[in-house]
Parts: structure tokens; sequence; C-alpha cells
């Protein structure tokens, strides 16, 4: 089946082991390689996809991806919790019943997994950008759409701006920097529906430009009640 799992960049992952304490479902554990030392899943079944170990990762080897994968498999992870970490175990069930809350309108999880997020202020460099999806989005999408984190967030990272209010030249010598050095899986430009806001888009395309690079390129657009519209 199709469905969300955590993928590790073995080129990134330094072995560290932060990754394996914030798993609630045990599923990560670190290997001997010819390499190093590298953190990969012990079963695609024990990994539910939502996430929980991607801010725990310093060189940003983390990320959400959607594939072809064994379908999640509860009964098998708590038993396997219970066999290697029962303390974990308590962690684990809130872990769950949050993400059930937040997809029947309980407290949604924040999906955030780095800092910053404003397009100034991003080291072009970050290990957070290395093969990242990155969604570039406008600083007021994320007040018009209610489910900007699960919609947008989830497994990414970001940069935010204002195109008309911001340093446009500015913004693309750092975009540029950016594609230049952290070869990105996709850039997405979510938006709104205003007309002021397209310049984001422009932003993107001249950054690449600049950068002489071709990024699989996607486009988003927010209308003013939060709905999001056909491009």
């Amino acid at each position: 089946m199709k469905r969300r799992i955590i993928e590790i960049d073995e080129a990134l992952c330094d072995g560290c082991g932060n990754c394996i304490p914030s798993c609630p479902e045990q599923a990560i554990q670190v290997v001997d390689t010819p390499e190093g030392k590298k953190a990969r899943l012990v079963k695609e079944l024990y990994c539910d996809g939502l996430g929980a170990c991607l801010g725990a990762c310093p060189a940003g080897a983390l990320t959400v991806e959607e594939r072809e994968s064994a379908p999640y498999d509860e009964e098998a992870t708590v038993a396997r919790i219970k066999e290697v970490a029962p303390e974990m175990l308590e962690t684990h069930l809130r872990h769950i019943q949050g993400h059930a809350q937040g997809s029947t309108g309980g407290r949604a999880q924040a999906e955030l997994r780095q800092w910053p997020v404003q397009l100034h202020l991003i080291p072009p460099h970050a290990p957070f950008l290395k093969g990242a999806d990155l969604a570039v989005v406008a600083d007021c999408v994320p007040f018009a759409c209610a489910n900007f984190h699960l919609d947008f967030l989830k497994g990414r990272a970001i940069a935010v701006g204002c195109p008309k209010l911001d340093d446009v030249d500015a913004y693309i010598d750092k975009l540029a920097q950016i594609i230049e050095t952290a070869d990105l899986k996709r850039i997405q430009v979510i938006y709104m529906e205003v007309p002021c806001c397209y310049g984001l888009v422009y932003i993107a395309r001249k950054a690449m430009a600049a950068a002489g690079k071709d990024v699989p390129f996607e486009t988003a657009v927010i209308g003013v009640k939060g709905e999001r519209q056909e491009t």
C-alpha cells in the first residue's frame, strides 16, 4: 500500500541516535555500516509515519515521504515496545491518541521541524534544507489556512516571506543560494489569491534561473476564506 513513512538519508545521518528516544513506536535503530553508524527503520510496519522523530535529528536526515510500504501494524508495534522499551508504552499511546484527536476536532499537532522559518534568516547551508521538500510560503497563508500544518508543512522544510513588503531582490538571492547548495527534492510556492502575493512565484522562478538548476516546481493558491483553489 502507498502511505506516509519515515525516510532516513544515510548520507546526512551521523548515527547520533537522537531519533530513537523521540520515536514512541521504537521503530528506529542505529546499526553499524561500512560508512559508520547509521539510523535505520527496524521494520516498516513499526513506523506510523506521523513524524514524531523529525525534530530530533540535528543533521536533518529524517523526512516523511509517501511511498509503497507495508501497512503500519499497531498490534506488532505495541508488542515490540513492551519487549524493548516498556517505559515508552504510555508515550506511544498518548502519541496515537493525540493524532486521533487532531483528526476529529481536537488539538492538532504542530508539524514545524526547523528554526528559523523567515527566508531572510535561514542559512543557505542549514542541515534541514539538504534534500528537502521546500515549501516557500507567503506569510499570510498560515493565518488563512486552518489545516496548514497538516496539508502543507508535515515532513517539509519551510521558507516564509512577503513579496509585497519585503526586499524582493534579497529574497531572490537567498533562495538562489539555497537552490545551489541544498539539492532540493521539490519547491512548492504557497500563496494567497490576492494579486500582490503572486510575486512569490516570480521570486522562486527567478531564483531557480539564477541558480541554474531546474528543481521540480509546484504552486498552491489559498483563498481569503482559507480554501485551496484550483491552479
